[in-house]
């Protein structure tokens, strides 16, 4: 029994020293590979900024498809869908219609707009504009009243077509000398940023693939030529007994800090050019303000992330370099 106890304590002391030794060896691994990244300057420097510019494109993809995503939502809180009903209907009038309206598929919201309040919301646009005026009186009492519609999705407009095509209570009222139709500026301009968020998500991504590609390249070969440098002290280390992964770390540290110093820099600056570019285009419709906050409320996992994906960019070229140039 107490030779049991003894093997026991003798396995247990045996397992902290293993770890306390690749504790060790971990750290001399981080050390060297950190040294190894202030030996070589200019290699350093064009490897970091490579790597920056890679995770910054990244950045400003993701940015800027959320405030493409938040345009299209802010004009669509704009844009509804006029139906024009006979001059004079009143809202009892149509009352089933539009609470017909509110239950159809895609419908936000329902708006009734009376013939004397059309009038008035026409006479307060046209100040200003004699033949408007003109015109207006001329017209007297013959302004449609409108149903405003406004959608969830206005590229969504099927339900909606379909029930002023073929609801009963709607076609009471209905003029049909003028027919439902969207607001043609504020529509055309939704069409349009929906094909750019495309569009960018799309060049953004391209973007991005080619210079992780050029930035794997470069940290692929800052490690070839740091390893062709020290040939004869991994020689040396070799002949001492280095196992492959203690001559193969340093280099993985190296990559990584790469990366890690590159995701501060770019996400620093992506965040700096957020707030540079709302300052300029915050009054033309672009709408920026709700990414800055997200970038800011979240900023620990949005930085957690861009040195994730630079540590990853780094370990994989520094693991192909090493594999293909460190013959251990």
């Amino acid at each position: 029994m107490s030779r049991s106890s003894s093997q026991r304590a003798s396995q247990v002391l045996q397992g902290q020293k293993r770890r306390r030794r690749q504790w060790l060896t971990f750290l001399r691994m981080v050390r060297y590979g950190i040294n190894n990244f202030s030996r070589n300057a200019w290699l350093t420097i064009a490897a970091t900024a490579v790597m920056t510019i890679t995770l910054l494109i990244f950045f400003a993809t993701m940015a800027a498809q959320n405030v493409l995503r938040d345009s299209v939502d802010e004009i669509s809180n704009k844009v509804d869908m006029s139906i024009y009903l006979k001059s004079g209907t009143t809202e009892t009038d149509a009352k089933t219609a539009i609470s017909q309206l509110q239950q159809v598929d895609n419908v936000k919201s329902v708006r009734f707009i009376s013939s004397d309040q059309a009038r008035a919301d026409y006479a307060e646009e046209s100040k200003g504009d004699a033949t408007a005026l003109e015109a207006l009186n001329e017209a007297n009492n013959k302004f449609s009243a409108v149903l405003r519609v406004s959608l969830t999705d206005i590229n969504k407009t099927d339900p909606l077509d379909d029930f002023v095509n073929n609801n009963v209570a709607l076609k009471k009222i209905v003029n049909p000398d003028k027919k439902a139709s969207f607001s043609g500026d504020r529509r055309e301009a939704i069409k349009q940023i929906a094909e750019w968020t495309v569009l960018a998500q799309r060049i953004g991504l391209i973007a991005s693939g080619i210079f992780i590609a050029i930035s794997s390249l470069i940290i692929f070969n800052t490690i070839r030529m740091a390893i062709f440098s020290r040939k004869e002290e991994i020689q040396m280390m070799k002949l001492i007994g280095a196992n492959k992964s203690f001559i193969r770390g340093p280099f993985i540290v190296e990559a990584v800090v790469y990366g890690f110093i590159a995701a501060i820099l770019a996400t620093a600056i992506g965040y700096g050019m957020l707030v540079l570019v709302n300052n300029k285009l915050g009054g033309s419709g672009i709408v920026l303000q709700p990414t800055i906050d997200l970038v800011i409320g979240y900023i620990g996992f949005v930085l957690l992330g861009m040195i994730c994906l630079g540590g990853l960019i780094g370990i994989i070229s520094s693991l192909f370099a090493t594999r293909r140039y460190l013959k251990i």
